[in-house]
């Protein structure tokens, strides 16, 4: 029997190829700039459909992309003459309410997560756009607006079911191959495929006190400072960010404020929504905002404020660091840096670590978090091409522009294409990189998986 034939007899997903209806919709992503075009695309419905693709894309020397919500700004997530494993279709949902756990496959988003563990007042550190999805967040991020209370997603994560190069299939946790669980806390889609992933989960909402205040970008140096004062003395149940953005041209927007340089602040308070009232005050109370909407809101709601700016099939660009403080330069280079975007969509924020996030043992991950009070996510996203070259020069500049105060590490999943590989390995530090080239060596030898910000076996194929 032929490779092609064994596929498509022991596959039970839904196989979808270049001359098929929906495939350019299959083959789509978050990211309006990437344009690859697969000669598969395998929708997987169980890990066993998993390895069956994975077997063909060996018998066959295809290059493997891995999907599952398809964020990967750098485009990972589709890759051309390749096949795609999508595991978008894997959406299960099993919650142990008793015992604050979940199990959940790996094509959910965060919208569709959240939704699930609200039900029941719970919750895991979880992506900010709710059509991110699940698993290449917490393979390779883990950061969202609760991390100063629960830390990063991987903080969280039990076990999970991972289908390897080789066609097995593991279950990776403290006790069950714990090198591998190490790994993919942090490592990237590095070391195989994710089909399911089990939580601990956290009381949170399903009401809490967050909500949004707007101002005019004149306002940026003294709010920022202020931000930066508050923050740095907050419980750790306070989460939240400030950003330069425009204002869109939404109905609560004053309409003399629509399209017009402002400085965003999203505020969120986990924990009773009275407390978060008296805990947010002084920040919900400052200077003269153009829109002022905080709350008592459901959770869910917190996470969806981003998604109106955050459309999908926009261009995007990315420039991401740490940051080792936030003195008055700093503040004021940030401030200047922000009128260099032309794009309404484009985003600089700035996000305050600390809480329990000072308090992470480093060494349960493969994830290195720098003792960093503070990050940057220099963010341009735009439609058409005329801003492509202004977009992304500005967010270089800005990079260049903070190096004084940067870190010079970034999560992997915010290591660009277009950046070097000694980049990653500072990132992830050189006892933590050596010991994931050793864990590729056992599960990827052949690098199979090469499509992430990757880490490559001690002896590349040829």
């Amino acid at each position: 029997m032929s490779t092609q034939a064994t596929l498509d007899a022991e596959f039970t997903g839904e196989l979808i190829r270049p001359e098929d209806p929906g495939y350019d919709e299959a083959r789509g992503l978050f990211n309006g700039l990437i344009d690859k075009r697969p000669v598969l695309i395998a929708r997987c419905t169980s890990a066993e459909d998993v390895r069956v693709a994975v077997a063909h894309a060996r018998e066959e020397n295809l290059v493997v992309a891995v999907r599952g919500g398809g964020h990967s700004a750098a485009g990972y997530s589709c890759c051309d003459e390749g096949i795609v494993i999508d595991t978008s279709p894997m959406k299960s949902v099993d919650i142990d309410v008793a015992r604050r756990t979940g199990r959940f496959g790996a094509g959910l988003n965060w919208g569709e997560l959240d939704a699930a563990t609200q039900e029941h007042g719970l919750a895991v550190t979880g992506g900010r756009v709710t059509h991110t999805g699940v698993a290449g967040l917490t393979l390779g991020s883990g950061s969202g607006w609760i991390e100063r209370k629960y830390g990063m997603t991987c903080e969280s994560l039990i076990s999970a079911e991972v289908v390897t190069a080789d066609g097995n299939v593991l279950r990776a946790s403290a006790d069950e191959n714990p090198d591998l669980f190490w790994g993919l806390k942090g490592g990237g889609g590095n070391f195989g495929v994710v089909t399911e992933f089990e939580f601990r989960l956290h009381p949170v909402g399903p009401i809490v006190y967050a909500g949004m205040i707007m101002h005019p970008r004149a306002a940026a140096p003294e709010l920022l400072r202020f931000y930066r004062d508050f923050m740095e003395q907050a419980p750790d149940e306070v989460g939240g960010g400030l950003a330069s953005i425009t204002a869109p041209p939404e109905e609560f927007i004053p309409e003399d404020a629509r399209g017009k340089p402002a400085t965003g602040v999203v505020v969120v308070y986990v924990g009773d929504p009275s407390e978060g009232e008296e805990r947010l005050r002084p920040l919900v109370e400052w200077g003269d905002p153009w829109v002022k909407m905080v709350q008592p809101m459901p959770y869910v709601a917190v996470q969806q404020m981003l998604d109106h700016g955050s459309p999908w099939g926009i261009n995007e660009y990315f420039k991401v660091d740490y940051l080792e403080g936030l003195p008055d330069e700093a503040v004021d280079a940030i401030v200047d840096s922000a009128a260099g975007s032309k794009s309404p969509f484009s985003q600089l924020i700035i996000g305050s670590l600390g809480g329990a996030l000072t308090r992470t043992d480093s060494s349960t991950m493969a994830l290195n978090m720098p003792k960093a009070k503070w990050f940057f996510f220099c963010l341009p996203m735009w439609w058409g091409p005329e801003l492509t070259e202004n977009e992304k020069t500005w967010a270089r500049s800005f990079m260049e522009t903070m190096r004084p105060w940067a870190a010079g590490k970034a999560p992997p999943n915010f290591i660009g294409a277009d950046e070097s590989s000694a980049r990653l390995r500072a990132s992830y530090g050189d006892e933590k990189f050596e010991r994931l080239v050793a864990l590729k060596d056992k599960y990827d030898p052949d690098n199979v998986f090469a499509l992430n910000q990757n880490v490559p076996p001690s002896v590349v194929p040829a």
